[in-house]
């Protein structure tokens, strides 16, 4: 417990509750605030256009001078993503694992980060203050080296992060969580966990990872040609048995997609990554290998249209083409909402004829989070005085509420929150408080933030009923059609097949723009909008769509 006496102590989240990504927890103690993660999400289906989803941070920026540390719990993009776009507008410590830190530093240097930050590097074992404030850690089993859990020291007692965890007793790198260490904790009596809720519905056990080396065996067994097998990015300890398995075969392993090649690359480098017998070979030398010796390493088990592994299944690659009697393995499930994508790809690489490796049966994927045994195993553990489920979908949050009442959490003392929403403690006793603004910011391109509703409304409008281009030269001084109207449709209708159409809607706007004038209206956006609602009412009722009305109006 810290000898800083902590007056009022608030938790919310500015992402991660609610949704599945774009992790984002504060601390405030007093004055003081810490970050723990700050991660991205792929975007929604209606999101047309957008790259990737971030929190929205203004609260943090408005209150950049209290902020005195980000801490981040492990490397994946959910929880890291959104650093670097953050540390554009903050300038505080970053303490994280290695492994974690040189991910992220990556990710600075890919959006070309100019001011960076001081990093610290922290282990399950480090004890620091952050300011006056004592900051342990715990080491956790997930899908990516070097997970921790974080512990905040308050004069109230503990508050503990956990990050995306699970118990795993058999994991690859021989590292189990600690245990003896969150007892320890929990003995000390803790004010408030803040525990992932990913699997909360799911029940019993979640498997080892190492299930996954039998899985890929069997799947390798008797391949006839390639195999390809597509995992995320930063799974290292899936592509260390990748690896394995591929060596057990005498097969080579050839890495391809940018992100999973630095990602290897990182992680060899530090040591989470080992290829004694040089099994792992340079994606050049993929044209020059039989097919039957062959693994391919790739991402795209999302079923995203532009990834590696849907440019093999079509054939576009430039130095990869999924044949027939080839083997792809999807070591992965689908996130919530790409479900329809991964069926589609499926779908495309069977008609190549290859062989497609899927699904729960075949083992060749398990779960990083923790499902409910385990879940009610750590608060058991911990015996947290107050609890918030995070990290996870709202029906998530709830079953894992349901499941902490179950281990005799008191109802009362749990907080089932939504983004922005925050709880307060006083004297150890908690409650609901006021709520903080949030929402997201979308990144396009370089462009951040600078995608909103509006310009996503203009998106689907497009992609829904097209564009109309109306293009008329006047002169103004005599009230006179100089030359036009002509008029341009694109994802509307098809010009040479509604002439009769176009026709009726030039000659409309003929006659809108002579009334118009007729009028006296010789401003620019009064013309522009007689003849925008003049033609959208002809044409919805001609036609019952509403495409995207643009006049260019010009003088001459």
């Amino acid at each position: 417990m810290s000898n800083q006496q902590t007056e009022k102590i608030r938790i919310f989240a500015l992402g991660g509750l609610g949704e599945t990504g774009k992790n984002l927890y504060v601390v405030e103690l007093d004055e003081d605030i810490f970050i723990l993660d700050a991660g991205c999400m792929h975007p929604e289906d209606d999101m047309l256009g957008v790259d990737i989803v971030i929190p929205d941070t203004t609260y943090l920026t408005e209150n950049k001078d209290r902020i005195k540390a980000i801490i981040l719990s492990h490397g994946h993009e959910e929880h890291i993503g959104a650093v670097p776009y953050l540390l554009r507008d903050l300038k505080v410590p970053v303490y994280g694992s290695k492994f974690t830190l040189a991910l992220l530093k990556d990710q600075c240097d890919e959006i070309k980060l100019k001011n960076r930050p001081k990093f610290h590097e922290v282990h399950a074992d480090s004890k620091i203050k952050i300011a006056k404030t004592p900051v342990s850690f715990f080491r956790t089993n997930h899908n990516i080296p070097d997970s921790l859990g974080i512990v905040i020291h308050t004069s109230q007692g503990p508050i503990l992060y956990t990050g995306d965890f699970k118990f795993d007793q058999n994991p690859v790198d021989g590292k189990t969580m600690d245990i003896d260490k969150l007892t320890e904790i929990g003995s000390k009596g803790v004010l408030c966990l803040l525990s992932d809720s990913s699997h909360a519905e799911m029940p019993g056990y979640t498997p080892s990872e190492t299930v996954v080396a039998d899985g890929l065996r069997d799947a390798f067994h008797e391949a006839p040609k390639a195999i390809v097998v597509s995992v995320f990015s930063t799974h290292i300890h899936r592509i260390q048995q990748v690896i394995d398995a591929a060596e057990n075969k005498e097969r080579k392993v050839a890495v391809v997609g940018k992100p999973i090649e630095r990602a290897v690359a990182i992680a060899q480098e530090l040591g989470f990554l080992v290829d004694e017998n040089e099994t792992l070979i340079s994606k050049k030398e993929i044209k020059d290998r039989n097919r039957e010796d062959l693994v391919i390493l790739t991402t795209g088990s999302q079923g995203e249209p532009l990834s590696d592994l849907t440019k093999m299944g079509k054939g576009s690659h430039p130095l990869f083409k999924i044949e027939k009697k080839d083997r792809i393995i999807f070591s992965s499930r689908p996130n919530p909402g790409n479900e329809k994508l991964v069926s589609q790809l499926i779908d495309l690489i069977s008609r190549t004829g290859a062989d497609v490796v899927y699904g729960k049966t075949k083992k060749v994927h398990v779960p990083g989070h923790a499902s409910q045994e385990e879940l009610k195993l750590l608060l058991n553990l911990v015996k947290p005085q107050y609890f918030i489920p995070i990290s996870g979908e709202y029906r998530m949050q709830h079953a894992h509420r349901e499941l902490a009442i179950s281990v005799n959490v008191d109802q009362e003392n749990i907080f089932l929150l939504e983004k922005g929403e925050t709880a307060e403690f006083t004297k150890r006793k908690g409650k609901r408080a006021n709520k903080i603004p949030s929402g997201h910011v979308l990144i396009d391109g370089l462009g951040v933030g600078d995608v909103g509703n509006i310009v996503l409304r203009d998106r689907r409008l497009l992609s829904k009923d097209g564009i109309l281009v109306v293009v008329v030269t006047l002169n103004k001084k005599h009230n006179q059609i100089l030359s036009g109207p002509d008029i341009i449709s694109r994802g509307f209708v098809y010009v040479r097949e509604s002439e009769e159409l176009i026709n009726e809607a030039e000659k409309l706007v003929t006659k809108s723009l002579g009334e118009a004038m007729e009028q006296n209206q010789t401003e620019w956006s009064q013309l522009k909008s007689h003849v925008r609602d003049r033609l959208s009412r002809y044409l919805y009722e001609k036609t019952k769509r509403r495409p995207m009305i643009m006049p260019i109006i010009m003088e001459a």
